[in-house]
């Protein structure tokens, strides 16, 4: 089995705010000299995790990410006709086994139910949690100490698989990430610009009033993005428990996100649905490697008949992975590649590429 499986990704969005800053405005990094859009992995990571792409190739295998464990829990024991305070109580433990708990709040007496960290619960956890919280509907009665060993060391959840967990307060039930994404980058400079738009009220006749409704103004840029994905498939099949097939399955949803599935951010505002026009995948035993490099010199066009962006972006990420395997030796056992512009590749070998 090669180790490794890595993926090297151009997708190109039109005018967009793909990713906002604290501000609302499209997150940025500087690379090169100069400014470049960004996309966070943590975006990429839950747009892809969340798609109904991924949801649907996976079903059962996907966990839930939620600080309100304990809560969903307490209305399930008051649904059962537990008495409030019982349930309570009884929900915080229950809750408490996953992460501390935050603290009672008067005004809001579910706030000690919430989990203090965002934990990610495998579809096994949140089952067990569900069957103990039956039996004490049933039985009427505290959980016993044996009951609350909820938490699982291996998992069949995909996604916690790929990406990994990590308990604070329980570390020994800590998940490695068998997957690693880097933040997304245009291959070239950018300038935010600002759209300035009003809204109408559709009952104002204007007799009194000519003016808007609402005012504002949100920034957006366009660009083509180099995106970096690495998967450990040793890692990825030790955090199954040794399903194999499930991790084939794992890898071919993530793919196929990766390829087809955008960030949401303004999405009704600006339509940004778009599949990567170019894909590298490298798969070995060797030490990974990113291709970004390429791109330290942002691509730039001179002329009117000078190659596009996306011509130049797949000619330096060729010339780059040529220039290591003349340095290193072999980067990779294997490569395929799929480029929509050159009509090279088919999904389906990609997938099936992937798989071996």
């Amino acid at each position: 089995m090669n180790r490794f499986l890595q993926l090297h990704l151009l997708t190109a969005y039109p005018p967009a705010n793909l990713n906002r800053d604290d501000q609302g405005r499209p997150k940025t990094a500087r690379m090169g000299g100069v400014d470049r859009l960004r996309v966070s992995s943590q975006s990429l990571k839950r747009h892809w995790r969340t798609s109904e792409l991924f949801q649907t190739a996976l079903g059962e295998h996907v966990g839930t990410r939620t600080k309100r464990l304990g809560v969903e829990v307490y209305h399930q024991l008051v649904a059962g006709g537990i008495k409030d305070k019982d349930a309570l109580k009884w929900a915080g433990e229950i809750a408490g086994v996953f992460g501390k708990c935050k603290k009672a709040d008067k005004n809001d007496p579910l706030n000690e139910l919430e989990i203090e960290q965002l934990v990610h619960v495998s579809q096994d956890e949140r089952q067990a949690v569900n069957q103990l919280a039956q039996v004490l509907v049933q039985e009427n009665r505290a959980p016993e100490k044996e009951e609350l060993d909820l938490l699982r060391h291996n998992t069949s959840a995909a996604d916690i698989a790929l990406f990994g967990r990590m308990l604070a307060s329980k570390p020994a039930f800590n998940v490695e990430a068998a997957c690693q994404v880097a933040h997304a980058i245009s291959v070239h400079p950018v300038v935010i610009e600002d759209d300035y738009f009003t809204a109408v009220d559709d009952l104002n006749d204007r007799s009194e009033d000519t003016g808007s409704a609402h005012i504002g103004e949100t920034g957006f840029a366009s660009g083509l993005f180099y995106s970096y994905i690495c998967i450990n498939r040793e890692q990825l099949v030790d955090n199954l428990n040794g399903d194999k097939a499930l991790a084939d399955k794992a890898i071919a949803a993530l793919i196929e996100a990766a390829i087809k599935v955008p960030p949401s951010g303004k999405q009704n505002s600006f339509a940004h649905q778009g599949y990567a026009s170019y894909v590298l995948a490298e798969s070995g035993g060797q030490q990974p490697r990113s291709l970004s490099v390429s791109f330290l010199k942002p691509i730039e066009t001179r002329g009117r008949n000078d190659d596009d962006y996306l011509t130049q972006a797949i000619k330096a990420i060729r010339t780059q992975c040529d220039n290591f395997d003349q340095v290193y030796g072999a980067c990779a056992d294997a490569r395929y590649e799929l480029s929509v512009a050159e009509q090279k590749g088919e999904m389906k070998a990609l997938l099936a590429f992937a798989a071996e």
